[in-house]
């Protein structure tokens, strides 16, 4: 068993950092000593943000985004398009879209997608309440954008299959080759997809 090297407070936020996405306990070694050695620029700012963030941050009731307010920034946004609804599986990915700013449309939060194998159904992920804002006949067009693994085209259809009765286009993000991509490098799935949705030149 390694030695213990600092103190309990010490060891405690490197456990804490060593939780976080991509940082095993090397990486939160390094960040712990990082946050120490410059604990006035970051350590005790860092430490105000997270306690304001603790406190103010909710989520938003109308879309599944996390804001200080509710609704959220994005769905009081009256420049948006009204009519377009992007579906998301995760706020990560509301944010990856809005980093791309290709669309000024509003979001629908899934929180995940249906997954039989890990016994998540349609009760434990946000659809009922995309079906109710759907139902309310603002909403043109749907932007299936979920990832393109099996849960969530299993999530897709089912969603697809909930909507038929709505007069409501759905559409879904286009699978293949990535802008810079070359093709000696993307896996067969990735070329496959790419074939089947060719477009004219």
């Amino acid at each position: 068993m390694a030695e213990r090297v600092a103190g309990p407070e010490i060891e405690r936020l490197i456990q804490l950092l060593s939780k976080l996405p991509g940082l095993g306990p090397r990486s939160a070694r390094r960040a712990a000593l990082h946050l120490i050695r410059k604990r006035e620029e970051l350590l005790a700012p860092l430490s105000d943000a997270m306690q304001t963030a603790r406190e103010r941050i909710l989520t938003c009731t109308t879309c599944g985004n996390v804001d200080t307010i509710d609704p959220c920034t994005i769905c009081c946004d009256n420049r948006r398009d009204q009519g377009t609804l992007v579906v998301v599986e995760t706020v990560a990915d509301l944010w990856a879209l809005e980093r791309a700013s290709a669309l000024r449309a509003r979001y629908h939060v899934l929180g995940g997608t249906l997954s039989p194998l890990d016994g998540v159904g349609p009760k434990d992920i946000n659809i009922e309440s995309l079906i109710t804002r759907v139902g309310e006949g603002e909403i043109r067009e749907i932007i299936l954008a979920v990832n393109a693994t099996v849960d969530g085209q299993t999530t897709a259809h089912y969603i697809t299959d909930r909507l038929a009765h709505l007069d409501v286009k759905i559409t879904r993000l286009a699978h293949g080759v990535p802008v810079g991509g070359e093709l000696d490098y993307l896996d067969e799935g990735t070329l496959a997809a790419a074939i089947r949705q060719r477009t004219n030149f």
